[in-house]
């Protein structure tokens, strides 16, 4: 990477993993203390000892990181420093005219490799089964703490810093007219961008409803869907967000274990929703992946996180969000003025009804309930996922 003067600047990046370093991965992974066997039959105890196992012989034996570097830097990679903190992301631009800016914000426990999938549909429509006129030219940056952003180095970077930052970056990279996406904690990033609405920004699609969490009290509950997104809330509430509790209060606690073994990186990472869980598991005990949930993949998304060493970092930026959230507690948020898009995936943590939606955003202009895809829906069903946003997105473009 070349190094210029000005920290503004936009700068060529490319990944260069040292051999040592992934030689002293399988080491690591040779050298794994493992635990007895869980007591149960389901996951209700944690990751299962045979899934982590599988994944584990196969990262030592059988990934291959180079091919998912080579891959990375194929793509245009770039970093630049926007306040204090350098900020790497993945910029792709259309063969197409006209092509709209998409900014897409990854989530925790993943990172720019569950967006990848996407690039192709998205940026070049046509080699797709898409329409021309429905490309876009893509920035996929890294949240900081994840990846090959930088970690920062100070508190205060909660979702509504970073969503400062990427209209700073979209800025810098001269787009005038752009629309934002996320999940998870991309997420709350685009949440914030669309209550933020700085100039330029079009329009927001999401795929997680976490700001329903905070007026969860006032939301319809009278309907099936209704009642079924309570009961899975409470579900993830009492067995499914060890990992949530233990991110928001202790991240640097859990981190000692993240940054020294990665098999416990690999097994926090596992452990987050069920549906992701038994997809994940079944690709490596049965070789049976949900669509791009790959092996390969998944193990090239914490091999990320192990490489770069923000098992910590990533971790808090749920204590950020956290802090955020109490010190914002008894405040009105300001409404998101901007047309919303949301669609909602039947593996999700729940399934947002269009009411909830609506309760939630009033400015909904689009909503759809698909048949498949979960919580990693663009990494999973990137075609699906796909033609949602190009939907999503449709009527924003200057000739609709």
């Amino acid at each position: 990477m070349s190094v210029t003067a000005e920290p503004t600047a936009i700068r060529p990046f490319q990944i260069e993993v040292p051999e040592v370093r992934l030689a002293e991965l399988r080491r690591r992974l040779a050298a794994t203390c493992w635990p007895s066997r869980e007591l149960v039959a389901d996951r209700s105890q944690g990751v299962q000892l045979a899934t982590i196992q599988a994944l584990a012989r196969f990262w030592a034996t059988e990934h291959d990181w180079r091919a998912c570097e080579a891959r990375l830097n194929a793509l245009g990679q770039f970093t630049t420093e926007i306040d204090g903190v350098e900020i790497h992301f993945i910029h792709v631009r259309s063969p197409h005219e006209d092509a709209l800016p998409l900014i897409m914000t990854h989530g925790w426990p993943g990172s720019v490799i569950e967006l990848l999938e996407v690039v192709g549909p998205l940026t070049d429509p046509t080699a797709h089964g898409g329409r021309a006129e429905d490309a876009f030219d893509l920035v996929l940056p890294s949240v900081p703490g994840y990846g090959f952003s930088g970690e920062p180095t100070e508190i205060g970077w909660d979702p509504g810093r970073v969503a400062q930052a990427w209209a700073q970056l979209m800025q810098r990279l001269g787009y005038t007219r752009y629309v934002a996406q996320g999940g998870d904690v991309g997420a709350a990033v685009t949440d914030a961008m669309g209550r933020q609405a700085p100039a330029g920004l079009l329009g927001i699609h999401i795929n997680l409803l976490l700001a329903a969490l905070a007026v969860v009290d006032q939301l319809p509950a009278q309907s099936q869907e209704e009642r079924a997104a309570l009961q899975a809330l409470a579900t993830f509430g009492t067995s499914g967000n060890g990992y949530l509790i233990e991110q928001s209060t202790r991240p640097q606690t859990i981190g000692y274990a993240l940054l020294d073994s990665p098999v416990a990186l690999a097994a926090w990472m596992l452990d987050h929703d069920t549906d992701s869980y038994q997809k994940i598991s079944r690709a490596f005990l049965d070789g049976q992946p949900a669509g791009h949930l790959t092996p390969d993949r998944i193990v090239d998304n914490i091999t990320l996180y192990w490489l770069t060493g923000t098992g910590a970092s990533a971790a808090r930026s749920y204590w950020e969000n956290a802090r955020a959230q109490a010190l914002a507690a008894g405040q009105t948020p300001p409404d998101v003025s901007l047309p919303v898009a949301f669609t909602t995936f039947p593996g999700e943590i729940f399934q947002a009804p269009r009411t909830w939606a609506e309760k939630v955003y009033p400015t909904l202009t689009y909503f759809n309930e698909v048949d498949k895809g979960g919580h990693f829906a663009a990494w999973e069903e990137p075609e699906l996922f796909a033609t949602e946003i190009r939907a999503a997105f449709r009527s924003l473009r200057p000739s609709a």
